[in-house]
């Protein structure tokens, strides 16, 4: 690829263009307002200086994003190309310009996951707001999380063992077809020859497990003629043949001394954080929120949420569906950061405000993190009559706690909890527990003295204050905000399919994501030059019925 100075819009093109689109329309306006947002010395790393000329990046990079303002196949976005004045216009191509193979836009994408610039798309677009005035402020913003489906089948246990087999034998067929022949018995074109498919398997549970076993032994001899010493060992290195190896550790106990071998059972399955649930797509794990259950993936998405400004959508963080939402907070700062695009204010669910980040996101950031945390759930703050922790006073620098009669504890022990974060464990002494006239207020226990846990100074100020403060009517006035991040999700969702992934993998599916995120704020970027006014939230109509409150 040799970079290129980006070509002016044909004149055929503008005038056949203004005729058909007198008032104009998204892409029109976008390549007035931005020019062509992308220049081929961004991706220059992409592409080797030898071999057949390149198609323009630039060009296949705003494909890539216009191809989701539509929720559009690669096919499509070909055809568009070749057929739509409109995406001539933007693309500056001639009206008889033919277009281009569509396997091109999924070679594009893999050169930019494999080049790790998957990003770039998205900050090219809000540099190039910047530059233009468009994107003035990021003061607040808000973020939330939303589930993801793999682009898999979802599959029993025996479908899983079949698949990951059947894909394992043909890998093999077209990396060595000589020595699996030499290796592959009778029975098992019957068994793997087809995608294997619940309908087609026993249904009495006798009979699913005896296939489950043969399955099981069928997997065991391929592995361990695989593992031979006579085999070469690139063999091992084959992804389908590590992802049977895998399936196999998961699934079945160690083999019998006789050669035989037995299903795990249920309470010995890995957890979901590392199971297997398609052959097809390792990376994509069984998660649970709420009532909503599913394999795949995670996806948090960062908007501006200021009166005076556009909502753009700021930053994009895909995960494993088994990452909790705390845990995205850092390297969603982090990014931020690296953008020059931290909001001083950011909205987030009580699922990302881990104590600890609360405190880290003000001291690393300077961000004052808006959202509840979790209150506290002892039965003293819960009956709302005995003595929960916010009745002991805490001397931090002498290291005592004082409970309300006025006792002192006697032992402050620096430690970890289940999760591994940083507490402390405050014990008072077990005689003056005893005596005292309002235990039942204090401990249920008839023996034992009363135990506190504590988090570190900072983290413990910080979560008693923001428990105070969230009762203020200032303070749900701006948290309400963030509901507005759930109009992001449906409008993803309804035109870019953002809850479903179209390829394999975490990072493709990052790709995905951020291309999403591009073409919406392309979408808003128009409404906003359109002067089209924020949607209203919607109630029915019985619901507008109800009076305002006093």
């Amino acid at each position: 690829m040799r970079p290129q100075h980006i070509p002016d819009i044909p004149k055929e093109t503008v005038q056949v263009a203004r005729a058909a689109f007198p008032k104009g329309n998204i892409y029109m306006q976008i390549r007035d307002t931005l020019g062509s947002i992308y220049e081929d010395e961004a991706f220059v790393e992409l592409f080797s200086q030898r071999g057949q000329s390149a198609e323009s990046p630039w060009r296949l990079a705003l494909i890539c994003v216009m191809q989701f303002v539509e929720n559009l196949s690669d096919r499509q976005a070909a055809e568009a190309v070749r057929a739509r004045i409109d995406w001539k216009y933007a693309l500056s191509l001639p009206l008889t310009d033919p277009g281009f193979d569509f396997s091109i836009l999924s070679e594009f994408r893999t050169r930019l996951v494999e080049g790790g610039m998957e990003q770039h798309l998205l900050n090219i677009l809000l540099s190039r707001l910047q530059e233009k005035g468009l994107l003035k402020t990021h003061r607040r913003q808000r973020t939330d999380s939303t589930h993801v489906l793999a682009a898999i089948r979802t599959l029993n246990r025996l479908e899983t063992l079949g698949e990951g087999m059947r894909c394992a034998l043909d890998s093999l067929t077209v990396a060595a077809p000589e020595w699996l022949a030499s290796h592959i018995q009778a029975d098992w074109f019957d068994r793997y020859g087809r995608r294997v498919e619940n309908y087609r398997l026993p249904k009495l549970d006798k009979e699913r497990e005896a296939l489950g076993s043969t399955i099981g032994a069928d997997g065991l001899a391929l592995l361990q003629a695989i593992y031979a010493p006579t085999t070469p060992e690139w063999f091992r290195f084959i992804p389908a043949v590590e992802t049977l190896r895998l399936l196999w550790v998961q699934q079945f106990y160690a083999p019998q001394p006789d050669g035989s071998i037995k299903w795990r059972t249920v309470k010995d399955l890995p957890p979901s954080t590392i199971a297997i649930h398609s052959p097809h797509d390792v990376q994509a794990h069984y998660s649970s929120k709420r009532s909503v259950d599913w394999v795949g993936y995670k996806v948090h998405l960062t908007e501006i949420c200021d009166d005076d400004s556009p909502r753009f959508i700021t930053n994009v963080h895909t995960t494993l569906s088994t990452v909790t939402d705390e845990q995205a907070v850092e390297p969603i700062h982090q990014t931020l950061s690296e953008k020059a695009l931290l909001p001083t204010e950011h909205l987030m669910d009580c699922g990302y405000l881990a104590v600890e980040y609360l405190v880290n996101a003000k001291t690393d950031y300077g961000v004052e993190m808006i959202g509840p945390v979790r209150e506290d759930h002892s039965w003293q703050a819960r009956a709302g009559l005995g003595f929960d922790k916010a009745h002991f006073l805490l001397d931090w620098d002498n290291k005592i706690a004082t409970c309300p009669q006025g006792n002192k504890s006697t032992k402050w022990l620096p430690g970890q909890d289940v999760t591994g974060r940083r507490v402390i464990n405050v014990r008072f002494l077990g005689s003056t527990c005893r005596a005292c006239p309002v235990r039942s207020l204090c401990t249920q226990s008839k023996t034992q003295p009363r135990e506190l846990t504590f988090y570190p100074q900072a983290q413990q100020m910080a979560l008693q204050s923001q428990r105070q403060v969230q009762q203020t009517p200032e303070w749900n006035a701006i948290y309400n905000q963030r509901a507005g991040i759930e109009a992001t999700h449906s409008q993803g969702i309804r035109r870019s399919a953002l809850r479903r992934s179209r390829y394999i993998g975490l990072d493709k599916t990052h790709l995905q994501h951020i291309l999403i995120a591009t073409a919406l704020n392309l979408v808003r970027l128009n409404d906003w030059l359109s002067e089209v006014p924020f949607a209203k939230t919607r109630f029915s109509r019985f619901k507008q019925l109800q009076p305002e409150p006093a």
